[in-house]
């Protein structure tokens, strides 16, 4: 038989098939999710999210320590909130003294070339589990995005590198940004959760946090799954208000929403390799129903391969070891 062309030439062997690959995953590539909670000695497995952990503050600075070991650039800090701080203003999120400008403050002290982003959002500071504040069972949206600009300038006046809004409130980046350039933080980075969709992947995040709602779910704030234009105009308006580098969250099922915000924006784009798809790959590897490592590596190469720049995921450590081996 004669062919004129032979594709599987550059499929031949590994060194050809290194050579030719269009998508190449690096250490850098990673933002690691970490959760933080109060006390001493705090090592506990969230048991949704098998492999991972809430540390205390201590255990977090070991932890960042040595993720900046292995290569990695980025932290996301979360942070569990005591029931006892949690009220319907979310006023703990912007206390000086809170937990989350400590550990910013830690971290930075104790590995000052890391990138520290926090998530900025009411959830975990919520006596209600949602984003915003409550008003007659409405989650309202003005009042929401003062609270937001008062968290986000305390995270600045921390040292957080940037922060990340991740709680899809109209206008909330242009309202951060402005009091950034007011208040001397013109440094400070956004990075926007632009087109986060209202996702049963979420469940074992807010077992770590117990942010879960206490009533209705995240509808009128987050988007649609069914929507895809959407996304682009959400996105194309977070850059005009500001914002430095774009997310879209989920990833594995919203791989054309990633494809379609790096095409449409001159931005970086970030995607969240989500607790639920987390899951779904631990649950599988211990029935022996795949191999744990190779999917992990064949995910976030699919998420790269989409058009994210960053990757958040719960794997990057797994990952950059994979890499190195």
């Amino acid at each position: 038989m004669y062919l004129q062309k032979r594709s599987r030439i550059l499929r031949a062997n590994p060194a050809i098939r290194s050579m030719v690959a269009e998508t190449h995953l690096r250490t850098s590539d990673f933002i690691a999710p970490l959760f933080i909670d109060e006390g001493k000695g705090v090592h506990q497995e969230i048991a949704s999210m098998p492999g991972y952990f809430r540390n205390s503050l201590e255990n977090t600075v070991k932890e960042v320590k040595a993720l900046h070991d292995l290569g990695l650039k980025s932290v996301l800090l979360f942070i569990k909130c005591k029931d006892e701080l949690k009220d319907n203003t979310g006023k703990e999120a912007w206390n000086p003294d809170g937990l989350m400008q400590r550990s910013i403050k830690a971290i930075k002290e104790a590995v000052p070339e890391i990138l520290l982003m926090t998530d900025v959002a009411l959830d975990p500071y919520s006596s209600y589990g949602h984003d915003g504040i409550v008003k007659n069972g409405e989650i309202v949206n003005d009042e929401t995005v003062e609270a937001l600009v008062n968290m986000s300038l305390s995270h600045a006046e921390a040292g957080a590198d940037f922060v990340a809004p991740s709680d899809m409130m109209d206008g909330r980046i242009g309202a951060i940004r402005n009091a950034f350039e007011k208040n001397g933080f013109s440094k400070t980075g956004i990075l926007a959760y632009s087109a986060k969709y209202a996702s049963c992947f979420y469940g074992p995040f807010r077992d770590a946090l117990d942010s879960a709602p206490g009533f209705g779910d995240k509808k009128t704030y987050q988007m649609d799954y069914a929507n895809r234009t959407e996304a682009i105009k959400e996105a194309l308006q977070d850059v005009e208000e500001g914002a430095d580098i774009l997310m879209v969250k989920p990833a594995l099922a919203y791989l054309d929403i990633i494809r379609d915000v790096k095409n449409a924006v001159h931005v970086p784009v970030s995607a969240y390799n989500i607790s639920g798809e987390y899951a779904m790959i631990k649950a599988a590897a211990k029935m022996g129903w795949l191999d744990e490592n190779k999917a992990i590596l064949e995910t976030l190469t699919a998420i790269k391969r989409a058009g994210a720049d960053l990757i958040a995921t719960y794997f990057a450590k797994e990952a950059m070891q994979l890499l190195q081996d």
